[in-house]
């Protein structure tokens, strides 16, 4: 139920990524996705601590977000870099780290089964930078490291969160375990 919610939110934010854009007709819906999902994945994290009632989470979330947007907005105006097509401030992508942001949340709060969706949603925010020729792969790069660094030193995992995959062993064998409700 509550990864549906998560999903939910996630295709949402696509579907609405895809209508046409008047202002901007030459933008891909590659790219327009991308705007709506930098949006919705951090929303969608901050959401879920309300959907869970998680204060602690959300206090978390605070702090690493805010991090984030610190460091994105000193590093852009620091080293302003040239984008592929000719525009500054290129260094680190915006669109990843946010995105980022929200998916390394899900997922050291929470777990696999809500970071791996995320995580592949940020992803192709991260792709389709780089595909609407917006950043070079290492903006991209730069941008989801930096979204990890502070999701790791912030996020805790929440008691009782349990593991997507798990090892286990009886002493003769080995397995592995896929846990979840899907």
């Amino acid at each position: 139920m509550k990864l549906s919610l998560l999903m939910s939110v996630l295709l949402l934010g696509t579907v609405i990524s895809l209508l046409p854009a008047p202002a901007r007709a030459t933008v891909s819906n590659d790219e327009r996705a991308g705007d709506v999902l930098m949006v919705a994945l951090p929303a969608a994290a901050y959401a879920t601590t309300f959907y869970l009632d998680d204060e602690e989470g959300r206090m978390q979330f605070y702090k690493s977000f805010a991090t984030t947007i610190v460091s994105v907005s000193a590093l852009k105006y620091t080293v302003n870099a040239r984008r592929p097509d000719g525009g500054s401030q290129s260094f680190p992508s915006w669109h990843t780290t946010s995105a980022f942001d929200g998916a390394a949340f899900l997922q050291r709060r929470y777990g696999w089964s809500y970071g791996l969706p995320s995580y592949l949603a940020a992803s192709y925010v991260g792709w389709s930078r780089v595909h609407a020729d917006r950043h070079y792969p290492r903006d991209v790069y730069a941008g989801a490291a930096l979204a990890l660094a502070a999701n790791y030193y912030f996020v805790d995992k929440r008691p009782g969160a349990a593991p997507l995959v798990s090892f286990w062993s009886d002493g003769r064998s080995l397995g592995l375990a896929l846990n979840g409700h899907w």
